[in-house]
């Protein structure tokens, strides 16, 4: 449903309005097209306090085909309108290095592009040194407040180092992408991989020769992660309930995938898939059906209850135990799950719903090292918040345009935003990226 509020503060009389009377501004933000698949300019890398990463993430930076530059000022910095700035506070240990922060970011953010992005780089909170710990935990606080004032549909996600910062290329590469047009606010930790990571070929089809599974997939969210995966090379089956195998099949046809019409809430679920995928296996695992049965809990009978967590949760559950078991995931694969912000902040009217998302945050984190450490898989959650879709575009029209403010971006997110995250999650460059639950809803003002 089009987003008539965005598109008249797009108009000269709609930025008029809007400035005279200080309602929201939300810029039109800049997603993936064949077209312009990256973002082009200047990109600033400053460093606080002593890294020892400086020489190596400035490669890496430099891989992504934007012009790094360590400095700019005046009327340069103006003229330039970099995309990005990226700031190593990898070796921030006290109140000093927070200063170094405030210092770089200070002259630099109004100059910042519209749809420009923002990147901290931490590392994990010691355990042994309490001022390192603070001035990593304060670094936190400083990018969820940046994201919520800094505006113009620009991005600030924080990003934890726990080994080489080679590791964590796949994901400042998503984040310094139009590929992450909807995430902000985001805190994510990157692990320490067993070995040297195998390079990877294409960047521009990272998922080349891999294959996956795609619950949920005739329409909505589930189709346009379908939709993504193949773009970035994979191969696809999707799964949707027989009652939409008419859908499924189309959405399957142009997508060059195979169709499998089925409940996953059956008991042998997850037989079947292994069966149909055959011995070839799964390299990605997406666990994207889900439904809604929305009342307060005073007028919620059993059944909506139990339906809701069946579908959400036990069938995530138990196709991800039976699959494991079954070797039909291959090493070196993933699962993405699907949560949502009201398993994060919980919502009115859905005890069921909240329960049954809450539950799979908890799954992925419990799951996530057991899996990596046995199958040599990674688990990971996608977390959507105010997603435009059939479901949101039948939400009453108050409520709608509450659901699409009430974030740092101030509009709704689009299906294909959910899909880029899973896609970077499912990316064999991101297995460093294990048990994180991120929130694609434009830092949403519900939960954290």
């Amino acid at each position: 449903m089009a987003d008539r509020y965005l598109n008249f503060t797009g108009t000269a009389p709609g930025r008029f309005l809007t400035r005279r009377t200080g309602l929201p501004q939300p810029a039109r933000l800049r997603r993936w097209t064949a077209e312009h698949p990256e973002f082009s300019g200047q990109l600033l890398h400053f460093t606080a306090g002593a890294s020892a990463w400086r020489g190596e993430l400035s490669e890496l930076l430099g891989r992504t085909g934007l012009d790094v530059r360590g400095s700019l000022s005046g009327r340069d910095l103006e003229a330039a309108r970099p995309v990005g700035v990226v700031v190593d506070a990898t070796a921030a240990a006290d109140l000093d290095a927070l200063a170094e922060v405030h210092a770089a970011l200070h002259p630099v953010v109004r100059s910042l592009a519209t749809s420009g992005r923002v990147i901290v780089l931490g590392a994990p909170l010691s355990p042994d040194d309490h001022h390192q710990a603070a001035a990593q935990q304060a670094l936190e606080g400083f990018v969820r407040s940046l994201g919520k004032e800094i505006g113009r549909g620009r991005t600030v996600n924080l990003v934890r180092v726990a080994g080489a910062v080679g590791a964590a290329e796949s994901t400042l590469r998503f984040l310094l992408s139009p590929r992450s047009a909807y995430v902000s606010g985001q805190v994510i930790e990157v692990g320490a991989p067993d070995g040297e990571p195998a390079p990877l070929e294409d960047w521009a089809a990272p998922l080349a020769g891999r294959t996956a599974l795609v619950t949920g997939a005739a329409r909505g969210i589930g189709e346009a992660v379908a939709e993504t995966l193949v773009r970035d090379g994979a191969r696809v089956v999707l799964l949707d309930v027989p009652s939409a195998e008419a859908d499924l099949s189309k959405v399957a046809e142009r997508l060059g995938g195979r169709a499998l019409p089925l409940d996953i809430t059956a008991e042998d679920a997850g037989e079947r898939i292994a069966g149909f995928t055959g011995d070839g296996g799964l390299d990605i695992l997406v666990h994207n059906a889900g439904i809604t049965r929305d009342r307060r809990l005073a007028n919620m009978p059993a059944e909506r209850w139990r339906s809701v967590l069946d579908v959400n949760l036990a069938g995530v559950l138990r196709t991800t135990d039976s699959l494991l078991k079954a070797g039909a995931l291959r090493r070196g694969g993933s699962i993405v799950a699907t949560a949502s912000i009201a398993g994060i902040a919980g919502n009115t009217g859905q005890t069921n719903y909240a329960a049954s998302k809450a539950g799979v945050i908890g799954l992925v984190r419990s799951l996530a090292p057991r899996a990596l450490a046995e199958h040599g898989v990674t688990v990971n959650a996608v977390a959507p918040g105010f997603i435009e879709t059939k479901m949101t575009a039948a939400v009453p029209l108050f409520i709608r345009e509450a659901g699409r403010r009430m974030n740092s971006l101030g509009q709704g997110g689009l299906p294909v935003d959910v899909a880029e995250t899973t896609a970077w999650f499912a990316s064999p460059a991101s297995g460093a990226v294990n048990g994180q639950v991120v929130r694609v809803c434009g830092q949403s003002l519900l939960g954290a």
